[in-house]
C-alpha cells in the first residue's frame, strides 16, 4: 500500500510516521493532513482531492478517506464548501510563545525605501505584451534554439541605435554583450580580465553594496578610490593602484552611487587617461542614466574613448529587475575574453525577453515608458523633498538630481547608523544608509563623519508613499 499521496503535483502526504506510531490507518490519515497544513505544505485555501481520488491514491477505503475528511472538518482543519469541494480552512495566524527572556522582535517593514528599486506598479504589461506578440508573431524559428551567446541580433541592434541616441554610446551591435544583469556582466567582466593577469579593480568608496562581493567572488581584490563634491577623485588612480595589478576601475559617472554626485569632466578625463597608460580598462555603470530631472541627462563617459571604456546598462531601473537584462558595450580587445565567460556561465540569456525587448524600443514603446516614469519619479523626488523642509527643516537632503534615491544628511550628534536601522524597523521602514553603502576596503568611515541615510523614494507603490514619507519624518526627528 502507497503510504503517500500528490497535492497539486509536488506536495505529499505521509502515513508513514502515524502508522509507526502506533496510530490506525484513519487516525494517521488525519494526522499527516493537520500536519501538512500545520507546515503551511498545505496553504489555506488549498484544494483537496475527492475521497474517491484520495482513496485511489492511497491504496485505502473510500469510506476511511471520507471520515477522516469528516473529523478534520469538525476539528476546523478542513472546510467542506458546496460545489468547491473540501479545502483547507483559515485558521489564522497563531503565533508561537516566546520564552520570557526572548527580546522584542523589530516588526517586520510595511514601506520599503530600499535604493535602487524602482516603483513595479509602472511596469507597461500593456505595451510589453503587445510587443512580445509582434516580436513572437515575426521572431525566425532558430531564434529559439542555441543562438549568439553575445543575444539576440534584433536586441543588439536596437539597444546600439538606442544607446547612440540616449546616452551617446558609441558602439555597434557586434561588440554589445546581453547579460542577465549587471551583476552578472560585472562578474564575467572581472573573471576576463583577472585571466588576463589582473589581480584587482578600483571601485569608489562608496557604492553598490553587493559589487564588492561580485568582484572579490571572481578571485580579485578592490582598491578603493576616495570621494568627494566632484565624485570619484580618479587623478589618484596612478598613486592607488601602483604595483596593484589593477585591470579596471568601476564608476558610477553620471550619478554616483549613493552620494548622487556627478563626476566632473576633468575626473573623466583623468579615468581614461589611466587606462590608457596602463592598459586598463574604466567600467561606466550607467545604473539609472535616463532619469535626469533638471537639465540634459550627462552623456556616456564611454565616448570619450569605446576603446578603453566599458559601459554597462540594465533594464531592472528602467523597466524592472525580474527581467534579468543587461548589456555591455564592449571594447574590441574585450569582446572575445568576455563572450567566452558567457559561454562558461549559462550560454546564453532568454530569448523571449530579449526580442520583446527589441520591439518595444524600435516601436518607441521603451521612449514612452522612459519619459513616464521620468514624470512620476520626479513628482515623487519633489513631494520628498518638500515634505522633509516641512516637517524635517534640519534634515539636508542631496542627491537629488537624477535617479531614484536621495541622500538624508542629518545633523551632528544623531543617532548612529545602526541605531537608526533599528529606529526604522520599529518604524515599519525598509531604508540603507551610508555606512551600508561603504566599500569594505575603504575602511571605517573618518572620525566625525555625519549619519546619512539612503532613501528610495521610487520604491514604495503610491498608496503606500504618503506613509512612508510620515515615518520618514518621524525617524529623521528622533
Amino acid at each position: 500500500m502507497e503510504s503517500w499521496a500528490t497535492f497539486g503535483g509536488d506536495l505529499h502526504l505521509d502515513l508513514t510516521a502515524g502508522r509507526a506510531g502506533g496510530l490506525g490507518l484513519r487516525a494517521a490519515l488525519e494526522e499527516a493532513v493537520r500536519e501538512a497544513a500545520r507546515s503551511g505544505r498545505l496553504p489555506a485555501g488549498t484544494r483537496l482531492p475527492s475521497s474517491r481520488v484520495l482513496a485511489a491514491d492511497l491504496g485505502i477505503a473510500r469510506n476511511t478517506v471520507a471520515e477522516a475528511y469528516a473529523q478534520l472538518t469538525a476539528e476546523g482543519w478542513l472546510t467542506a464548501r458546496q460545489g468547491s469541494g473540501t479545502v483547507v480552512a483559515d485558521r489564522g495566524t497563531v503565533p508561537a510563545a516566546a520564552p520570557p527572556s526572548a527580546p522584542a522582535r523589530v516588526p517586520a517593514a510595511r514601506y520599503d525605501l530600499m535604493p535602487g528599486r524602482p516603483d513595479l506598479s509602472l511596469f507597461p504589461r500593456t505595451a510589453w505584451l503587445a510587443a512580445g506578440r509582434r516580436a513572437l508573431a515575426t521572431a525566425p524559428h532558430e531564434a529559439f534554439g542555441y543562438t549568439d551567446p553575445r543575444g539576440r541580433i534584433e536586441l543588439r541592434r536596437a539597444l546600439a541605435d538606442y544607446l547612440a541616441r540616449a546616452r551617446g554610446v558609441r558602439t555597434d551591435p557586434e561588440r554589445i554583450l546581453v547579460c542577465a544583469g549587471y551583476q552578472q556582466g560585472l562578474g564575467l567582466l572581472c573573471r576576463a580580465l583577472g585571466e588576463r593577469g589582473a589581480r584587482s579593480v578600483a571601485v569608489e568608496e562608496y557604492g553598490l553594496p553587493p559589487q564588492q562581493e561580485v568582484i572579490t567572488a571572481t578571485g580579485l581584490r578592490t582598491v578603493a578610490v576616495p570621494l568627494d563634491g566632484g565624485g570619484a577623485r580618479t587623478e589618484l588612480l596612478g598613486e592607488l593602484t601602483a604595483g596593484a595589478g589593477t585591470g579596471a576601475v568601476v564608476l558610477t559617472a553620471a550619478h554616483q552611487y549613493p552620494t548622487g554626485v556627478p563626476l566632473r569632466p576633468a575626473r573623466r578625463a583623468a579615468a581614461v587617461a589611466w587606462a590608457r597608460e596602463t592598459g586598463g580598462f574604466v567600467v561606466e555603470d550607467d545604473y539609472d542614466g535616463e532619469f535626469r530631472y533638471d537639465r540634459q541627462p550627462v552623456g556616456a563617459l564611454q565616448a570619450l574613448d569605446p576603446e578603453r571604456v566599458v559601459y554597462a546598462g540594465t533594464a531592472s531601473k528602467s523597466l524592472a529587475p525580474g527581467l534579468r537584462l543587461g548589456w555591455l558595450a564592449l571594447p574590441a580587445e574585450l569582446v572575445e575574453p568576455v563572450v567566452r565567460q558567457k559561454e562558461l556561465a549559462d550560454g546564453q540569456s532568454g530569448v523571449t525577453d530579449q526580442l520583446t525587448l527589441a520591439e518595444l524600443i524600435v516601436s518607441g514603446g521603451f521612449d514612452r515608458h522612459v519619459r513616464r516614469c521620468r514624470l512620476h519619479y520626479r513628482r515623487r523626488r519633489d513631494r520628498l523633498v518638500r515634505t522633509l523642509a516641512e516637517r524635517a527643516p534640519e534634515v539636508e537632503v542631496t542627491g537629488i538630481a537624477a535617479g531614484l534615491h536621495a541622500v538624508l544628511r542629518l545633523p551632528a550628534g544623531s543617532l548612529s547608523d545602526g541605531e537608526l536601522l533599528r529606529q526604522a524597523g520599529w518604524l515599519g521602514l525598509s531604508l540603507n544608509t551610508l555606512t551600508g553603502c561603504r566599500t569594505p576596503s575603504a575602511g571605517p568611515a573618518p572620525a566625525g563623519t555625519r549619519s546619512g541615510l539612503v532613501i528610495g523614494y521610487a520604491t514604495p507603490p503610491e498608496h503606500a508613499f504618503q506613509g512612508a514619507l510620515d515615518a520618514l519624518c518621524t525617524l529623521a526627528r528622533l
